[in-house]
């Protein structure tokens, strides 16, 4: 056979599998930024849940959170925060989630809902 007749096998090859390769390329991303955004939150809940066992200040607890997720666009507001109990008493445990809405870079799937949840013992 001459090369004539496989002159255009390279392109065809290529166009068959680069959907391929450029799905694989945005899952792994969507992955990454999926895991990064779990690990932020899982973070600030316990910042949050911590400031709450110490201080016994809801809105402090909220704002510490709120800090500690500032890399989340967008970001957490206080119906994202859940405290109970509401005060904190010690030898009890409180605990903070926080529910989140992440939505894919693709918008091939819908949003997918995250949380953190951080516990812990009160005064201390």
């Amino acid at each position: 056979m001459s090369k004539t007749s496989e002159r255009g096998a390279v392109a065809v090859e290529f166009a068959l599998l680069a959907p391929v390769l450029v799905m694989l390329l945005l899952g792994i991303t969507e992955f990454g930024r999926a895991y990064n955004a779990q690990v932020t939150l899982s973070s600030a809940a316990r910042e949050g849940v911590r400031v709450m066992a110490i201080g016994n200040s809801p809105s402090a607890a909220r704002t510490a959170t709120k800090n500690a997720s500032s890399t989340l666009k967008p970001g957490l507001t206080d119906t994202n925060i859940t405290i109970t109990p509401s005060t904190c008493t010690t030898g009890t445990s409180v605990t903070l989630k926080i529910t989140y809405s992440l939505s894919t870079m693709t918008g091939i799937a819908g949003p997918f809902t995250m949380e953190g949840k951080g516990v812990m013992l009160c005064g201390g």
